[in-house]
């Protein structure tokens, strides 16, 4: 049995997977004001439409529908079957605060009331 397909047909199916993986994902990766669509992500990267998506590189933010999850430093890995893969150089959570610099007992108060107030 041969494991060879026609290049129309392999076309196809790489059509195929490729929208389904559009309607699947939430991820999206912002360059510049310029939003795209990731078509899947993985520990190391994600990856994206080849013929859409410019090149990225550098500084990205990724976000999950509204919720920013990485603000990553990217470079160009590979292209196959369609997408663009991308590797992190780096990968920094994003936080909706700036971090303390200092410990926080977890029975503070959370603020201090004036004497002349009561």
């Amino acid at each position: 049995m041969s494991t060879y397909l026609p290049k129309e047909v392999q076309d196809g199916l790489d059509a195929a997977r490729l929208a389904a993986l559009k309607k699947s994902s939430r991820l999206r990766v912002l360059v510049d004001d310029e939003v795209y669509r990731v078509l899947r992500m993985w520990k190391d990267g994600f990856a994206v439409e080849e013929g859409i998506t410019p090149k990225l590189r550098g500084l990205v933010d990724l976000y999950d529908g509204t919720n920013h999850l990485y603000q990553c430093l990217i470079i160009a890995a590979e292209a196959e079957a369609g997408e663009m893969c991308y590797e992190f150089k780096r990968s920094t959570v994003a936080a909706d605060k700036a971090p303390l610099d200092f410990y926080r007992a977890p029975d503070a108060p959370v603020a201090l009331l004036a004497s002349d107030a009561m």
